[in-house]
């Protein structure tokens, strides 16, 4: 090992340190001010303790409060301090997992049969702050998979010592600051005196390693911050979030409905909610078709041979629906059979190592085994399906590129805890296409997706968003990611180099690739501030390859495309739920459920309501007339309450005058208007944009 190592910044500099030096070091000799400020370090594209020496030459990012790496640091520490209070104040309590998520913490507990209430978390808030205030560093320990064993055995968490039994011997580390160890792969913070702001926000029930069968745990959520403004702030946004809560707007508006007869995560769309739907749908076929899409259906099943081409299984199983075994269709060994070499060829073992593909081959003899009937899978995702459509006729380079786009509804069996208003759901309606390009078409029809995605957000009043570059990790080709090297770094370059080009903001994230090929995750802001992902945008060169996918190219020789997996408007479910957030229910015009509310003063005044209805009708404006027997007073309230964006008042002077008084949501009376006038006028402002 040499004396000095070079480190490389993000700006291109590289600087000589000895051998050993740490991340937090080397900030130090920058400034003591970022010093300070430094949680963690991203070296050689992997994050890790600012603590931990660097014993080779190494590209480092140092990683603060403002980067996504750096807070998750600091979350997962503030988890590890929760426990340390936890354990302080309930002795013989056992730890499940506890890790950072987007916007604090959680761990999972076993409290041996108490019962944690609200009203105790002050107490551990208070001394969570106490122990943080010991500025007790986080210190690594590399450990034997024997002692750490033996470690959580004589202590008596069974969950502890059911991890380390599924962990390899040479992988596992533990944590310790203060009194409490932990077993952990880190990373953490240099110590606990970064923690000054403290909020425990939340007690639920969590199913252990999520499995219903398993005990149910006490999950405690909190968040933290380095300083108390910053959780001032997010207290004040959460409360505002709380008035804006898309589950109980959409609720109050009636746009959707759960039920347990029909399932948890399989949300029904009411008519208000289908109105809008519609809307999406229109703006989105209006916009693609103006794009050069063409629009196709797929079913919602299909075989298992179909995603075991895809590579979808074994991979994603956990994430599917279980199988649909046909018992009344015999199967023929030599269609289905059950042998290690055909399986083999069928999961295009040889892009994998060889561990990998015995591991996923033991696991697709033992479905086999049990199950041999033929079997479908409900639908996981739709590109297998599209691909399939591009096969079905011979393509020429003169087709392409080829845009297939499809509303398609998947099925994705998310655990139940998961499970959140429409936010995480079992059934979901997908703004999907898939573009089959050649590789000089790519980056213009990259930026294209792109470039809808900025028309987008325009549209919807989003002014905050960055895109994540998710890259691989070249030491877990033939694990998580498919072994084609050169193709990776190809793909991965074009993509860096078509978001620079156009100058749209992103980060790289490594690590964080889809199993075919690089992909930008979308985050969006609500109106709020609090952060959304909204869609995946998908680069895919081995899904071509598994299907056989080509096409004719200036040669006449068979050339294989670039596929762009792209879903500009998410789902249904998810994008309506951010809208609903986003908008606070007060919703545009045009994606409005009702647009105008017709408010008759009198009986008498009813069927001239009746002829402005449908009026309004005839140019397909969503309407309602009230004409139930409440004062205007209380049939305005109610119109303000549902935020229906026009009310039209009929009284007898508008009946003879063949006019309407307007009153517009929120903003109150706008005079009387001619009914042809109104009607021209809203006909502009709903349009689809």
């Amino acid at each position: 090992m040499s004396d000095q190592i070079k480190i490389t910044f993000p700006d291109g500099n590289v600087r000589e340190y000895p051998a050993g030096t740490s991340s937090l070091d080397i900030a130090k000799s920058i400034s003591e001010g970022l010093a300070r400020k430094v949680l963690a370090a991203k070296v050689n594209g992997e994050v890790r303790d600012a603590f931990r020496p660097i014993n080779e030459d190494a590209s480092l990012v140092l990683l603060t409060w403002d980067d996504k790496e750096g807070k998750a640091a600091f979350w997962h520490s503030s988890a590890h301090l929760m426990a340390e209070a936890l354990e302080a104040t309930y002795p013989g309590i056992k730890f499940g997992y506890g890790p950072p998520v987007d916007n604090g913490f959680y761990y999972d507990v076993d409290l041996g049969g108490r019962k944690l209430s609200d009203e105790e978390l002050p107490k551990l808030e208070k001394k969570m702050s106490e122990l943080a205030s010991q500025n007790n560093p986080y210190t690594r320990k590399e450990i034997s998979k024997k002692d750490a064993l033996d470690y959580f055995a004589k202590k008596g968490d069974e969950y502890k010592v059911e991890t380390i039994t599924e962990l390899n011997d040479g992988e596992i580390t533990f944590y310790q600051q203060g009194n409490f160890v932990d077993l952990c792969r880190g990373p953490h913070i240099p110590n606990t005196g970064f923690i000054k702001a403290i909020k425990l926000t939340n007690i639920a029930g969590a199913y252990w390693k999520g499995d219903e069968k398993n005990k149910q745990l006490t999950r405690i959520y909190g968040v933290t911050f380095p300083k108390q403004k910053d959780l001032d702030d997010y207290l004040k946004m959460q409360e505002e979030a709380k008035k804006r809560d898309h589950r109980k707007i959409g609720k109050d508006l009636e746009i959707f409905a759960f039920d347990d007869d029909v399932g948890p995560g399989m949300p029904l769309w009411m008519p208000n909610g289908g109105a809008m739907i519609e809307q999406l749908e229109a703006l989105a076929k209006k916009t693609e078709e103006d794009a050069g899409y063409e629009r196709v259906k797929t079913p919602h099943i299909a075989r298992e041979s179909l995603y075991i081409k895809s590579g979808h299984l074994p991979y994603y199983a956990d994430s599917m629906f279980p199988p649909m075994a046909m018992l009344t269709e015999a199967v023929k060994e030599e269609d289905r059979p059950i042998n290690r070499e055909e399986i083999k060829k069928e999961l295009f073992a040889k892009e994998l190592t060889p561990e990998r593909a015995d591991q996923l081959i033991d696991k697709m003899l033992k479905l086999r085994k049990e199950l041999p009937q033929e079997r479908y899978y409900l639908k996981a995702m739709n590109c297998p399906h599209h691909h399939k459509i591009y096969a079905a006729v011979p393509r020429s380079y003169k087709e392409l590129p080829l845009r297939l786009a499809e509303y398609g509804t998947c099925y994705r069996y998310e655990q139940s805890g998961e499970l959140f208003g429409l936010m995480r759901v079992r059934s979901l309606n997908m703004n999907d296409a898939h573009i089959y390009c050649t590789e000089e078409q790519f980056a213009d029809e990259f930026k294209a997706v792109n470039d809808m995605y900025l028309r987008y957000f325009k549209i919807f009043g989003i002014d905050k968003y960055v895109m994540r570059f998710s890259t691989h990790d070249p030491k877990k080709l033939g694990q998580k990611y498919l072994d084609m090297p050169e193709l990776w770094k190809k793909t991965e370059d074009m993509v860096r180099n078509v978001m620079t080009d156009a100058k749209i903001p992103f980060v790289e994230v490594p690590d964080e690739a889809a199993f075919y090929g690089p992909k930008i995750d979308v985050q969006i802001w609500s109106a709020i501030g609090r952060e959304f992902t909204l869609a995946t945008n998908q680069v895919d060169f081995g899904q071509p390859r598994r299907f056989g996918l080509t096409f004719k190219n200036k040669s006449n020789q068979d050339e294989t495309p670039i596929i762009i997996h792209r879903a500009p408007l998410g789902t249904h479910e998810r994008f309506i739920g951010f809208l609903i957030e986003h908008y606070a229910g007060n919703f545009p015009v045009w994606l409005a459920p009702k647009q105008v509310a017709i408010l008759s003063i009198a009986d008498r005044h009813i069927d001239y309501g009746k002829e402005v209805m449908n009026e309004l009708k005839k140019q397909r404006i969503r309407v309602i007339l009230d004409d139930t027997s409440e004062k205007i007073g209380k049939k305005i309230r109610d119109a303000e309450v549902k935020k229906i964006p026009y009310m039209l008042i009929v009284g007898d002077k508008e009946q003879q005058e063949k006019k309407v008084s307007v009153r517009k949501h929120s903003e109150g009376d706008k005079g009387q208007m001619a009914v042809d006038d109104f009607v021209l006028a809203l006909s502009k402002e709903a349009a689809i944009p």
